[in-house]
């Protein structure tokens, strides 16, 4: 064969194969990792919940393609959940991995993902690890910054005129990144920051040195079973009427609330999200949600369901064809979804902008006790760290 013929048949093999990959996928495969056993089960399950309920509405496929989905529970176990990444990785070939609930799991296992070159959509936290410099293309935060939501929190606590706040939270990265969040917007004093064991679920010695300090108000974080106990005792102490808590939405939801009734109402929390938003993304899937599982949707619920939502906008906008990474990571930056908390765009580190709420958890006239939106607290908000992160 003459060389000109040669080149004509490589040049030829080379359209056949462009021309393959740029057919669109089968399927889209997803690996969701999240913790669906011990104190964060009931966190782990919201966003399982929402996530298939977003690909049950659309008929079973996001952005027209079938899912290919494999759910597994992590045991909120660093080495479990690196085994499972391995297996969805090398064995499954997923194309996206989601779901996890703890930032203690998350930063064991994105170090494997990410050089991997796997898309992985965080549904239940933002560590600012990766909102800065060590952002990454294939990174990206759905829910929040971890210090986002006590922000929030910190710029209300200021604005009631409370001038002398405590804190405590679990000494885990989102523990501690919440307390940092607060204190950012926060401009009175921190008359005591404690951090407790993970799991903890006796306070008392904890109670007995708030009484000593004599907050204005008392900020925690307490995640789960955590929360619940602290609220349980501190009410019991009496110190509620002198020191009104204050927290992040994550435990101030559904679940604390189906725990807690009435020993929650009055409490304010801040999230990115309420079930009484009035936008019509978020009417529809409060109705699907409640009709599908018998109960309201959590902030995590809404996590899950925008992050399958995301997934949908982005394989609709690459029409299918997810083999072509660099397209499929921009359609994901693009965001075009309707997100159930309202406004939603990616900063320059994949981290969202939005809006922060704050909520009440009150009691209605039939004793139902539940959260309602109070007003919006941070417009647009930006975490502090995407300045750091290199990616334009």
């Amino acid at each position: 064969m003459k060389k000109s013929a040669i080149a004509r048949a490589m040049v030829f093999s080379a359209a056949l194969l462009a021309a393959a990959g740029a057919q669109a996928a089968d399927e889209i495969k997803i690996g969701f990792l999240t913790t669906l056993s011990g104190p964060g089960a009931g966190t782990g399950q919201d966003i399982r919940d929402a996530f298939l309920l977003a690909i049950k509405m659309n008929g079973g496929k996001l952005g027209g393609l079938p899912v290919n989905i494999s759910v597994t529970d992590d045991q909120n176990n660093p080495v479990a959940a690196r085994q499972t990444v391995e297996r969805y990785i090398k064995r499954d070939k997923v194309d996206v991995i989601t779901g996890p609930v703890f930032s203690s799991v998350v930063l064991p296992i994105l170090p494997t993902i990410l050089q991997n070159d796997t898309v992985f959509l965080s549904t239940n936290t933002g560590p600012a690890d990766y909102a800065g410099e060590k952002c990454d293309p294939n990174f990206f935060a759905v829910s929040w910054q971890n210090e986002d939501v006590p922000q929030a929190m910190g710029a209300f606590a200021s604005s009631k005129g409370y001038k002398r706040v405590a804190m405590i939270a679990p000494n885990y990265p989102g523990g501690r990144e919440s307390l940092q969040g607060f204190k950012r917007k926060y401009t009175g004093e921190i008359v005591d920051e404690v951090y407790t064991k993970m799991g903890q679920l006796d306070y008392s010695a904890e109670i007995a040195n708030l009484k000593t300090a004599k907050p204005d108000a008392v900020f925690y974080f307490l995640p789960g079973g955590m929360g619940i106990n602290f609220v349980k005792q501190y009410n019991a102490s009496g110190l509620q009427k002198d020191a009104p808590l204050l927290t992040p939405g994550f435990t101030a939801d559904t679940e604390n609330i189906a725990a807690l009734g009435k020993d929650l109402v009055g409490t304010y929390n801040s999230s990115q999200w309420a079930h009484d938003l009035p936008n019509e993304a978020n009417k529809k899937f409060v109705e699907a949600y409640q009709k599908e599982y018998g109960r309201l949707p959590s902030m995590y619920s809404s996590q899950g369901y925008d992050a399958a939502m995301l997934l949908d906008g982005a394989v609709r906008q690459v029409n299918g064809k997810i083999e072509d990474h660099k397209a499929f990571l921009k359609a994901l930056k693009d965001a075009k979804f309707d997100s159930v908390r309202g406004k939603f765009r990616f900063n320059n580190n994949q981290y969202p902008i939005h809006d922060i709420y704050m909520r009440q958890v009150v009691e209605d006239a039939q004793g139902n006790v539940q959260n309602k939106l109070v007003s919006k607290v941070l417009d647009n908000h930006r975490d502090p760290f995407a300045n750091q992160c290199p990616m334009k």
